[in-house]
């Protein structure tokens, strides 16, 4: 569904992305994982179209999406802070982007009525806790039923029900056949959703593998455990 071909960017003499070449499958979620600066949120932008790479190609379904538009609404995305317009209440956020997106009429609404937003639509957003933003984010991530979404950090700031529920949904659209991709620090949740991780260090691909492999290769029972050994112990699988 997505291939990623030969992709470079540079921010001045820093090289974020070097070389990056990757393909992602429908019907799986894949976590994107490596330190602080590797070039996960470099490559999420590039694909979202909000950075464009120095060199390289990125395709969906077969067709380059380079300086596009069209495709992002394909796209759901989730940024690990939103960022709204803080005087809005959360109804006039909703309705606006349901507005700017008219044309689609496969409207999911149920992380709506499963965070119980509609109690509270009547708040400003620049009243509204770290958390129940993230509520918001993760309805408009899902609302239009893309068949790709692109999830930072999605449980961040969530209460632990908040995250169940969320993590519930992830499951849900990937048996529908959806590309998930999250980037997270979190290991233990990368192991309850996702089927594959991608590691990037330095720009570069570490490892693309599924939590499968890893832990056979590495013969540990846990990801984070796998994940440690490859890294502190420079092991390839």
């Amino acid at each position: 569904m997505i291939t990623i071909k030969n992709l470079h960017k540079s921010y001045g003499k820093l090289q974020v992305l070097r070389d990056v070449s990757v393909e992602f499958g429908t019907g799986k979620v894949v976590s994107i994982i490596g330190p602080n600066g590797a070039g996960k949120t470099t490559m999420s932008k590039c694909i979202l179209g909000m950075v464009l790479p120095d060199s390289g190609d990125i395709q969906i379904n077969g067709q380059s999406v380079l300086k596009k538009y069209a495709y992002r609404s394909q796209i759901g995305y989730m940024p690990q802070i939103g960022k709204y317009p803080e005087n809005m209440k959360i109804r006039q956020v909703i309705e606006m982007i349901r507005d700017i997106r008219k044309k689609e009429k496969d409207v999911d609404e149920e992380l709506i009525g499963l965070y119980a937003l509609e109690e509270i639509y009547d708040k400003r957003m620049g009243a509204l806790s770290g958390g129940t933003k993230q509520k918001v984010s993760a309805a408009l991530a899902f609302m239009f039923n893309p068949p790709i979404l692109i999830l930072d950090e999605p449980t961040a700031g969530l209460d632990p029900i908040a995250a169940e529920i969320l993590k519930a949904k992830i499951l849900k659209e990937k048996k529908r056949g959806k590309l998930i991709l999250i980037t997270s620090h979190i290991m233990s949740e990368i192991e309850e959703v996702s089927d594959e991780v991608l590691c990037l260090v330095d720009g570069s691909i570490k490892f693309y593998e599924s939590i499968v492999e890893l832990k056979a290769h590495t013969q540990e029972d846990r990801l984070s455990r796998a994940v440690a050994k490859i890294m502190n112990e420079g092991y390839h699988p």
